[in-house]
C-alpha cells in the first residue's frame, strides 16, 4: 500500500514550474543526484515504474529513498520471467512494489472484445492494459521516475531528464536518460542486481509475450517489440 494518498499534492502551476527549472538545473546530474531531488521535493507523492526487464532504477532510487514505491503494470500478458523478476525484487529490494493491473482481466477482455486484441488493435490493447492502469496509478503521485534512456531508439533520443507532462499534469523524470547499455551493464555488475533472464535469451526489450520476439544479432535493439508493424511504443513513456 502506498503512503502517497496521505500527502496532498503541489497545483499544477507548481509542479510545471518545478520541472522547468529542475529540467535546466540538473540537465547533467547524476542519476543519483536527479533521484534525490525527485524524493527531497515530492516525498511520499513521488514513484519509481518499472517495467522488471532489469531492478537498475528500482534498487538506485532506493539506495537515495528506501521503501520509495514502485509501481509495475501487470498487463495479463506478461512473461513468467517478468513476474518472477518483479516478485524477487521486492524481496532483495528496499522498495515498496506496488502492483497495477486493468480493470478487467484477459479472459473478460477475450469476452467484451473478442480474443487476440494485440494482434487486431495493438493500440487499444495496449491503452487498456498499459496506459489506463497506469494513469490510475499516478493519481496519488506528482512525479514518477522512469527508466528510459536516450539511446534506445531515435523516439527516445531527446528525452530531458526532468520535464513537466502536460497530458498528465505531473512532472516526468528519467535519471537514466543519459546512461548507455554499457553503464547499466557495469551497474548491475557492480551491484549483483537482479535482472530478468530473458535477457540472456534474445530479448533485449521485453514487453508482454504476444507482442514480443526475440532480437537477432545487429538488429536494434527494440526490434523485437510489435515486430513487423509500425508501432513503436506502447503509450505509457509519452
Amino acid at each position: 500500500m502506498s503512503l502517497a494518498m496521505e500527502a496532498p499534492g503541489r497545483c499544477r502551476d507548481e509542479l510545471e514550474a518545478l520541472a522547468t527549472k529542475a529540467g535546466h538545473e540538473l540537465a547533467d546530474a547524476s542519476a543519483s543526484e536527479i533521484l534525490a531531488w525527485a524524493a527531497d521535493t515530492f516525498g511520499a507523492r513521488f514513484c519509481v515504474t518499472s517495467s522488471m526487464q532489469d531492478t537498475v532504477l528500482s534498487h538506485l532510487a532506493s539506495t537515495v529513498a528506501p521503501g520509495v514505491d514502485v509501481v509495475f503494470l501487470d498487463t495479463g500478458y506478461h512473461f513468467a520471467e517478468t513476474l518472477g523478476t518483479a516478485d524477487a525484487a521486492s524481496v532483495v529490494i528496499p522498495i515498496n512494489l506496488v502492483t497495477v493491473r486493468p480493470r478487467q482481466t484477459v479472459a473478460e477482455q477475450d469476452a467484451t472484445l473478442g480474443p487476440e486484441l494485440y494482434r487486431r488493435n495493438p493500440e487499444l490493447c495496449c491503452q487498456l492494459r498499459k496506459v489506463a492502469p497506469l494513469e490510475r496509478a499516478l493519481t496519488s503521485y506528482d512525479a514518477w521516475a522512469t527508466g528510459v534512456r536516450r539511446d534506445e531508439s531515435q523516439t527516445r533520443a531527446d528525452t530531458p531528464v526532468v520535464s513537466w507532462n502536460e497530458r498528465r499534469g505531473k512532472v516526468r523524470i528519467a535519471p537514466l536518460a543519459s546512461w548507455t547499455q554499457e553503464d547499466v551493464d557495469r551497474y548491475i555488475t557492480d551491484n549483483g542486481l537482479l535482472t530478468n533472464p530473458l535477457l540472456e535469451d534474445g530479448y533485449p526489450s521485453i514487453g508482454c509475450w504476444p507482442c514480443t520476439r526475440r532480437v537477432a544479432e545487429g538488429e536494434d535493439p527494440r526490434a523485437g517489440r510489435w515486430a513487423g508493424r509500425t508501432k513503436t511504443e506502447c503509450g505509457i513513456n509519452t
